[in-house]
């Protein structure tokens, strides 16, 4: 799996508004706090207004903020908005080589490999909320251990609550 540029610097600023609750980040604030350009900030703030995840308020005040608590925002749910599955619908039009269709139609490995890890990924995804994103790196080495680690093992823990 490769993240985009998108994807990773759009969970980045939703993670800067979540660690604001209450108040409302410029597009200027944000973009300081992750070294990024103002017109990039803004265009992703733009997919994420459009996702649901952020409401915008103008004025001399304004900025954005969460539309719902990060305990209930999972970074699945981010990334679908921001880029695309590991393994989509259509993914095999999309891989056909010279031909108009891909010869592997039926019976192929590979489908099946791409298929299970992006079910596995998007498990851990839907399972891991922004707010579980709010610690440190080490925190959350430790919460990958345990919550993603542990199910890929096939220990079943009870889903995590965030750790506001």
């Amino acid at each position: 799996m490769k993240l985009c540029a998108a994807e990773e610097y759009g969970i980045r600023c939703l993670l800067q508004v979540a660690q604001a609750p209450g108040s409302f980040l410029t597009i200027h604030e944000i973009a300081r706090r992750e070294d990024l350009s103002a017109p990039y900030v803004a265009k992703l703030m733009r997919v994420l207004l459009k996702g649901g995840f952020v409401r915008s308020i103008r004025g001399l005040k304004g900025g954005y903020e969460l539309t719902q608590p990060p305990q209930r925002i999972s970074v699945a749910s981010i990334l679908n908005v921001l880029g695309k599955r590991i393994f989509v619908p259509d993914f095999c039009e999309c891989y056909t080589g010279i031909a108009r269709a891909c010869r592997h139609k039926v019976h192929c490995s590979l489908r099946q490999l791409w298929m299970a890890i992006d079910n596995m990924v998007q498990s851990a995804l839907t399972r891991t909320m922004l707010s579980d994103l709010l610690c440190t790196e080490s925190e959350m080495e430790s919460w990958v251990r345990q919550h993603i680690m542990a199910r890929i093992a096939g220990i079943e823990l009870p889903a995590h609550e965030g750790h506001a």
